[in-house]
């Protein structure tokens, strides 16, 4: 069994004359940005002629998701940091909407260390901006005496970026190696029905079914897991920043 397990992939490059290159796109970058489009599609057709009172079920599903985004924010958060709210549900649904694009034949943008890492940082810059915000410029700065708060501060985007690329990206890897052993098992057993000793390549009929159900869980409900995750300790962290 040969699984093989590599990075994003180059989509767009610009070469120089002697063939280096000078500029490239990777994969996490386009299939970001599909996931941006979505997010903007889905954000459009529920904004779409709005009413004051709901007349129409995407509107009702639109009042719906900022209704539970908001109640969301302030019991994790307070009323006074509600200017959050816009943050955490775009943040949640690129995270979401970017992990279970594997289930459709694209490769997650959280499996990227580089877009996990940008996420997380986005998120450290909210907290230090808090931080700044409710408790001043000097007593942020006094705080770095202590050296343990040095580590504190550069262990969270740290482990943020971490937590979220190592969940993706690890199921991912289980899923490869899982499906890559159920094609070898396919093999061993059309070898032992025939009498054959080869390697020669046959139906996998192990590879139906088995890998689709390792998806859901995988795919879906450990992304959505996941997103929820990024989101709450992003709420955590704002919040004792503020206090």
């Amino acid at each position: 069994m040969n699984v093989e397990v590599q990075g994003p992939k180059r989509m767009i490059s610009l070469l120089s004359e002697d063939g280096s290159v000078i500029f490239s796109i990777s994969e996490s970058v386009v299939t970001g940005w599909i996931v941006i489009l979505i997010v903007l599609a889905v954000c459009l057709i529920l904004t779409k002629d709005l009413k004051k009172i709901p007349e129409t079920k995407r509107q009702c599903a639109a009042e719906f998701i900022v209704k539970t985004v908001n109640n969301m924010i302030e019991t994790n958060m307070g009323k006074d940091l509600m200017g959050y709210a816009p943050y955490i549900a775009a943040v949640f649904s690129y995270i979401i909407i970017g992990t279970l694009i594997s289930m459709i034949g694209f490769r997650s943008v959280t499996a990227d260390i580089s877009v996990t890492g940008g996420l997380a940082l986005m998120t450290f810059t909210l907290i230090t901006y808090t931080k700044i915000r409710y408790n001043g410029l000097g007593k942020y700065l006094l705080s770095f005496v202590n050296p343990l708060n040095i580590i504190s501060e550069v262990a969270t985007p740290v482990a943020m970026a971490l937590r979220l690329f190592g969940n993706v990206c690890g199921g991912m890897i289980i899923t490869m190696i899982l499906y890559g052993a159920l094609g070898s098992l396919s093999t061993i057993v059309y070898n032992g029905l025939l009498g054959l000793n080869s390697d020669v390549y046959y139906f996998n009929i192990f590879q139906i079914g088995i890998p689709a159900v390792l998806s859901i869980y995988f795919d879906l409900f450990s992304g959505a897991i996941q997103s929820y995750v990024f989101i709450m300790l992003t709420m955590a962290y704002i919040k004792m920043g503020k206090e």
